[in-house]
């Protein structure tokens, strides 16, 4: 779920950056756009990082004979 959010965070940024010329008063969208990609980068690796260090640490319980009849 994270890694999604991330694409989608930073997919809307860059269409805020590169796509839209919208000048509004009130917001800098071309800021906005660099915000939400930074974050959407950010959130990507962050949730890269916890898959793979929640992987690395599976334990496999020991098997008896008994187990296996």
């Amino acid at each position: 779920m994270g890694i999604g959010t991330g694409i989608v965070l930073f997919v809307i940024g860059a269409i805020l950056e590169f796509a839209l010329n919208v000048q509004v008063s009130w917001i800098d969208l071309h800021l906005v756009g660099y915000i939400l990609m930074i974050a959407g980068a950010v959130v990507f690796l962050l949730s890269l990082i916890l898959l793979l260090v929640r992987r690395g640490r599976r334990t496999v319980p020991p098997t008896t004979d008994e187990d296996l009849l």
